[in-house]
C-alpha cells in the first residue's frame, strides 16, 4: 500500500494539496471539520468579493469559466469554482466530512534523539520507516473518536477561522458592563444573508475594526439601516486600503507583482549586486509607493477624513494588510450612514455603548460587531499533542513563524503547514506551495540540514521586519516579494523559474498562476 498522507482542512489549500499529493501516487485522505468544501468561502457576508483581481486568483489548470465577466467574483462565484475544481480532478471522494481532527500525535524516536538530529527526520526524507503520525478525529455525525495512522501530515487549517480574536478589557469595562449586544464577525458570517441583514435592522451597530471583514459588514449595516441609523467605525490604525488595482488608471501589477518591483527591495538571501541595485534604486521604489499612496487619498479623499496612513503603502504590501474598500464605501461615509471614529488608545464598554479611552462621552450602540480578527497562532498550536512541538511550531513571538519556504519546520518530521503565512493571493501561492512539497514528498529534491533551513528562516525574519510594521510581520507575509520566494520553489524543483518570452517581458510583464501551468 501506497504512503497514507493526512490533510487537515478542505479549504483551497486542502483541496490543492489533495489533488497534488495524489498526482505523486501518494494516498491522501481528507479531514474537514464542517460539511462542504471551501473554508473561509462557505461563511462570508453578501457583499464580499475576493481581493486580487480574479486572473491572479485562480487555479494554474482551471482557469476561471468564461461564464464569470466580473473582475472581483462574490461568494456564490468563488464556492461554485472551488466545487468545480474538486469536481473535475474528483477530490470530493477523498474527503471525510463533520471529521473535526481534536490532536495530532507523532510516535518514533525519543525526544533526545530527534533534538540531536542534523537533518529533518534525522536522515532528510519525507518519510520514515520508524515514525508516524497518530491523527485523533472526532466524527461529528456518529459522535465517535476514530484513531488514524498516518506517514505524514499537510496542516491546511487556515488563520481565519474558529478561534476569535477577543479583545481583553479591564475589570468592568467589558462587555458584561454594556447593554446591548456583542458579538464576533465570525457569529455574524455565520448567519444567512436575510437573517444578518434582519438581525442589523434599526439598531445602532458600533462594528470594531478597519480591515476586509469590517469595512463589509458596516456596507451591509449602511445598507439595512441608511443615514436614519448611522453605524460607526472603530478604528485604531489607518490602513492605504485600495479602491481598485489601477492607480491613475495604471494597472498595480505592474508596480509590485513583477521581476522589476521586486529589484527596489532588498530581499533575503540576495547577493552583493542586487542588494547595492535595490539601495540605489529606492528613490523608485519611495516614487511607486507615493505614486499609488496620492491616488488612494484622491480617490477616498483620506485626508478629509483625517484617515491617511502614516507608514507607506510598501509596508502595507509587506504585511498583507491590503483590502479593497468596498464600492461606494466613502459614499457612505459622505452621506452619513457610516460613521468612522479613531480609537488610537483603545476603548471598553459602558451602559450605553464604546467608550474611547480618554473621552467622556460613549459611542451609543444597541449592537457591537467585533471584526478584529482571529487567534490562527493558537489554531496551529493547538492541533499538536506534545508541547516540545506546540513550542517549535510558533517559535519566539518576535519573529515571524519559523517555517522553511512557509511550510516545513525543521524540527517537526514529516509534517508541512500549507496556507497559513500569506501573499496578496493565496490560491496562487498555496498551489505553488503544494506542487513544492509534493516533489519533496516524491523525492525530486531533499532539504537542506536543520541548521541552514534555520538560517534560511533567519534572513526571511529580517526581511519581514525590514519592510512588513513592526505590529504584522509575524504574519510571514511574501506580498512585494511574490517571484523571488516562487524562484526558490522552482530551483528546488528543478523547474526553470523565468516563465516569460523575452527579457523586457521577464522583466515588467507582471506573473501570476498561469505562467506556473507547466513545469
Amino acid at each position: 500500500m501506497g504512503k497514507q498522507v493526512a490533510i487537515i482542512g478542505a479549504g483551497i489549500s486542502g483541496l490543492l494539496a489533495c489533488k497534488y499529493t495524489l498526482s505523486k501516487g501518494f494516498h491522501p485522505i481528507v479531514f474537514e471539520n464542517s460539511s462542504s468544501i471551501g473554508g473561509v468561502w462557505t461563511k462570508t457576508v453578501e457583499t464580499t468579493k475576493i481581493q486580487t483581481p480574479k486572473e491572479f486568483y485562480q487555479f494554474s489548470d482551471f482557469p476561471w469559466p468564461s461564464s464569470v465577466t466580473e473582475g472581483h467574483p462574490d461568494q456564490n462565484q468563488v464556492l461554485n469554482y472551488i466545487q468545480s475544481y474538486a469536481q473535475h480532478f474528483d477530490l470530493l471522494k477523498h474527503i471525510k466530512f463533520n471529521n473535526k481532527v481534536s490532536g495530532i500525535e507523532y510516535e518514533g524516536p525519543s525526544g533526545d534523539e530527534m533534538r540531536a538530529w542534523s537533518h529533518w527526520g534525522g536522515t532528510g526524507e519525507p518519510f520514515s520507516s520508524g515514525g508516524k503520525w497518530k491523527v485523533v478525529v472526532e466524527d461529528k455525525q456518529s459522535l465517535s473518536t476514530k484513531i488514524h495512522v498516518v506517514d505524514f501530515v499537510i496542516l491546511c487549517i487556515g488563520r481565519f477561522s474558529d478561534i476569535p480574536n477577543i479583545p481583553e478589557f479591564p475589570p468592568n469595562k467589558g462587555p458584561e458592563a454594556f447593554h446591548g449586544e456583542v458579538i464576533h464577525s465570525m457569529n455574524y458570517a455565520d448567519m444567512d444573508y436575510g437573517s444578518a441583514a434582519k438581525f442589523v435592522e434599526g439598531k445602532q451597530v458600533t462594528v470594531v475594526g478597519f480591515q476586509k471583514f469590517a469595512m463589509d459588514i458596516a456596507m451591509e449595516c449602511s445598507n439595512a439601516n441608511g443615514v436614519e441609523n448611522p453605524g460607526t467605525v472603530l478604528y485604531k490604525t489607518e490602513h492605504w486600503n485600495l479602491p481598485d488595482y489601477l492607480p491613475w488608471g495604471f494597472p498595480i501589477a505592474y508596480l509590485y507583482f513583477n521581476r522589476f518591483s521586486e529589484l527596489l527591495v532588498h530581499k533575503p538571501g540576495e547577493g552583493i549586486l542586487l542588494s547595492l541595485l535595490a539601495t540605489i534604486l529606492s528613490p523608485v521604489r519611495w516614487g511607486f509607493s507615493k505614486f499609488v499612496e496620492s491616488y488612494i487619498n484622491k480617490k477616498l479623499g483620506l485626508t478629509k477624513y483625517g484617515m491617511v496612513p502614516k507608514h507607506s503603502f510598501l509596508q502595507e504590501i509587506s504585511s498583507c494588510m491590503i483590502a479593497t474598500v468596498p464600492e461606494k464605501f466613502f459614499d457612505r461615509v459622505r452621506e452619513g450612514s457610516i460613521i468612522l471614529k479613531k480609537s488610537p488608545g483603545g476603548f471598553g464598554f459602558c451602559q450605553e455603548g464604546i467608550l474611547v479611552n480618554g473621552e467622556s462621552s460613549p459611542v451609543k450602540s444597541d449592537l457591537v460587531i467585533l471584526a478584529t480578527g482571529f487567534r490562527g497562532e493558537k489554531k496551529l498550536k493547538d492541533m499538536f499533542v506534545s508541547p516540545t512541538f506546540q513550542d517549535y511550531i510558533i517559535g519566539s513571538p518576535k519573529s515571524i513563524l519559523p517555517l522553511y519556504r512557509e511550510c516545513i519546520h525543521g524540527r517537526i518530521p514529516q509534517l508541512a503547514v500549507i496556507g497559513f503565512s500569506e501573499s496578496i493571493s493565496n490560491l496562487y501561492t498555496s498551489e505553488m506551495r503544494c506542487r513544492w512539497l509534493a516533489e519533496l514528498l516524491g523525492g525530486t529534491f531533499k532539504l537542506p540540514s536543520i541548521k541552514e533551513m534555520e538560517k534560511d528562516v533567519e534572513k526571511w525574519d529580517a526581511y519581514a521586519k525590514r519592510y512588513a510594521s513592526s505590529q504584522y510581520y509575524r504574519r510571514s507575509c511574501i506580498g512585494a516579494l511574490h517571484l523571488w520566494y516562487n524562484d526558490q520553489l522552482c530551483k528546488d524543483m528543478g523547474w526553470n523559474p523565468k516563465r516569460k518570452k523575452g527579457l523586457f517581458a521577464e522583466l515588467f510583464e507582471p506573473y501570476g498562476p498561469m505562467d506556473y501551468a507547466s513545469s
